[in-house]
C-alpha cells in the first residue's frame, strides 16, 4: 500500500515539474506538449512596395509643376 501511494506521487511530482518546465520554455522544443508555436524563421524583408507614377503623389505634383505656366494657368 505505500509503495501505490509513493508511486502516485512521484508521478505528480514528475507531471508538476513537467509543466513548470514547458510553461518556462526550459524545454528543447520538441516536448513541449504543443502548447507553444515555434518560432517563426527570421529572413530577409521583402522589398518595398513599387508605387507606379500614376500612383505617387510627389511625381503627380512634380508633374503638374512642370505643365503649368509662370502665370499659373495650366498649358494645352
Amino acid at each position: 500500500m505505500v509503495f501505490l501511494v509513493m508511486l502516485v506521487i512521484a508521478i505528480a511530482v514528475v507531471v508538476l515539474v513537467m509543466r513548470a518546465a514547458a510553461t518556462q520554455g526550459g524545454g528543447n522544443g520538441g516536448g513541449n506538449g504543443g502548447l507553444r508555436r515555434p518560432p517563426r524563421p527570421r529572413g530577409p524583408k521583402p522589398p518595398p512596395r513599387v508605387v507606379a507614377p500614376d500612383d505617387d503623389p510627389d511625381f503627380l505634383r512634380e508633374l503638374d509643376r512642370r505643365t503649368r505656366r509662370d502665370d499659373g494657368t495650366a498649358s494645352a
